[in-house]
């Protein structure tokens, strides 16, 4: 490990579980794939988590990305239809086929356990035009005239966040799974997916294993990609 990395990392070993840090305006965010993510200043909704879920062993990292997805599902649900929300393997919400925001958790471990855990949650909220095509934000897929509040949905956000957190503590791993594959979007339906080098297959999303990687039914069989392995076609 690099000394620059390594005392960032003692640095954060110091920080309480539950800190909070709140940005106005991003411009230099980045998703799983090193996508860029930038949104407009005060009309959003980014902000970073500390966690230490150190009940959680290393293979089952990503059953924490599904209690986080359930908190921001349930934080959107109480405005929007559920049948057009849907959680995107890996990290992103969307509506219809619109992203309105996504989420990127960084671990580290320890032995054979998460130590700490880095939530970074960006939800387009009050925004009306975007610079990439197929975006959305809360405003605009509610149709509202008005401004949402952001430090109260913020404050309602963390509350679900908190409860999925606890419930996954306390052992809710199956049921939260469960309650994640019936939101994620084009489930169990055949599309277009792309590999690394370009090559296009049908597919159809039969689940997602304990390590996070996306189940397809394809021509050739059952087959498990992890999240830079495979991407959706349109």
């Amino acid at each position: 490990m690099i000394p620059g990395a390594a005392a960032q990392e003692e640095k954060e070993e110091t920080v309480a579980e539950g800190t909070l840090v709140v940005t106005a305006h991003q411009t230099a965010g980045r998703g799983q794939r090193g996508n860029r993510w930038e949104t407009a200043p005060d009309q959003n909704l980014t902000f970073s988590v500390l966690l230490r879920p150190t009940f959680l062993r290393a293979t089952d990292q990503f059953s924490l990305s599904i209690a986080v997805a359930l908190g921001v599902y349930e934080t959107l649900r109480e405005h929007l239809d559920e049948a057009r929300l849907r959680l995107k393997w890996p990290n992103d919400v969307y509506v219809g086929d619109q992203k309105l925001g996504g989420l990127l958790l960084e671990n580290t471990l320890h032995g054979y356990g998460l130590g700490h855990s880095i939530v970074g949650i960006g939800l387009n909220i009050n925004q009306t035009e975007f610079p990439i095509p197929k975006a959305t934000s809360l405003r605009s897929a509610t149709g509202q005239p008005f401004r949402y509040d952001l430090e109260s949905l913020l404050a309602r956000l963390l509350e679900h966040l908190e409860a999925e957190y606890l419930r996954l503590r306390g052992g809710g791993k199956a049921t939260q799974k469960a309650r994640y594959l019936a939101t994620l979007y084009r489930y169990q339906e055949w599309h277009l997916f792309r590999l690394p080098d370009g090559r296009a297959f049908n597919g159809q999303i039969l689940g997602v294993d304990d390590a996070g990687k996306l189940a397809l039914e394809t021509e050739g069989g059952l087959r498990y990609f992890g999240m830079k392995e495979v991407e959706f076609v349109g």
